[in-house]
């Protein structure tokens, strides 16, 4: 399985050795499942984005099975049918990396790269991602506007921009502007289980996206000198 990154030269390599219980984990993973993608998750999408989406890490029978994020899992049943919602892509979404859909104006980013145990990364191997993560938001010049999905996805974007946490608390909906001119917008995670639960619906999660197109030519990129188009 060969998936080619929007952003060469800011992935970790296929066997990243930097947290050695995911490092393990994957081992066991591959194990069981040689077939599967069972490596650091690249990001999807438009490198000329003006959206990006960042979410916590790979699920096991999503992103590490089909090595495109979101992809394969509930969460990205929601999530590519909003995106496909507000134009945001092209072509059918079908839980596989082949289908051939297409992000336009969007990209998306997890804090953490590789597949955790019960979907919890610990502290210190979402530091230890930091690196790649930070550099990836750094490449995308053209992106004004991330919504955060989940707290962790939100912290990492704050500490990314040198920004306090204290100043700017998660909160569903909330939108924070950041010193270097972007604008975060948080929203719970797409999972089943928030969805499930009524934590997030379909309709509040369209919100997010209608604020985020509402911003969009009203905020500047990172540092920007020129007038928002």
């Amino acid at each position: 399985m060969e998936i080619v990154s929007p952003l060469p030269g800011t992935e970790p390599s296929p066997d990243c050795p930097r947290c050695p219980r995911l490092v393990a984990f994957r081992a066991a993973c591959r194990a069981e499942y040689p077939d599967w993608w069972n490596a650091p998750v690249h990001a999807f999408g438009d490198p000329g984005a003006w959206l990006a989406l960042v979410g916590l890490a790979p699920g096991k029978h999503g992103a590490n099975r089909t090595g495109r994020p979101f992809t394969g899992d509930y969460a990205g049943d929601l999530l590519f049918a909003t995106l496909a919602e507000f134009g945001l892509s092209e072509g059918q979404y079908d839980r596989r990396s082949g289908d051939g859909l297409r992000l336009d104006g969007a990209i998306i980013l997890n804090s953490v790269k590789c597949l955790p145990p019960q979907n919890k990364p610990t502290s210190q191997e979402i530091a230890a991602c930091r690196t790649f993560f930070e550099q990836q938001l750094a490449a995308l010049r053209g992106v004004r506007v991330i919504i955060a999905l989940g707290r962790i996805a939100h912290d990492a974007v704050l500490r990314s921009a040198n920004e306090r946490l204290a100043m700017h608390p998660f909160t569903h909906g909330a939108v924070h502007a950041l010193a270097d001119g972007r604008q975060l917008i948080d929203s719970y995670h797409c999972s089943r289980y928030n969805t499930n639960t009524g934590r997030l619906t379909p309709q509040m999660f369209g919100n997010v996206f209608r604020t985020a197109l509402a911003l969009r030519d009203q905020t500047s990129g990172p540092n920007s000198s020129t007038s928002p188009r």
